[in-house]
């Protein structure tokens, strides 16, 4: 399954509330180590769609989100599960080291 927008107003239901952990890439469109780190997500999420979901949230048009979970650089990804931040990591990272991080903290 491809990433899915979530914006603040679908934050709620579709990443706290979600039964399977949840991944959110927080990212803008201006931001060039977003526009990299893009596929490596893509590639993730088509690859890991049982074990959890993956989201993309843009700063610029949700601020609500970014600012209550204190993003202060993009991209930032993040890994939710039962509602609760587990692990985010800052910065275009390698696929490798991004799912390692990611699936470490999965039940």
């Amino acid at each position: 399954m491809p990433t899915s927008p979530v914006t603040d107003d679908t934050f709620q239901k579709t990443v706290l509330e979600s039964p399977i952990p949840v991944v959110v890439n927080f990212w803008a469109p201006w931001c060039g180590p977003c526009r990299m780190l893009a596929p490596t997500l893509e590639e993730i999420a088509d690859e890991n769609t049982t074990t959890f979901t993956v989201k993309k949230l843009n700063i610029d048009e949700n601020p609500v989100a970014a600012m209550t979970y204190k993003i202060m650089g993009v991209p930032t990804t993040m890994l939710i599960v039962n509602g609760q931040e587990v692990t985010r990591t800052t910065g275009a990272k390698p696929k490798a080291t991004l799912l390692a991080d990611i699936t470490k903290h999965i039940p």
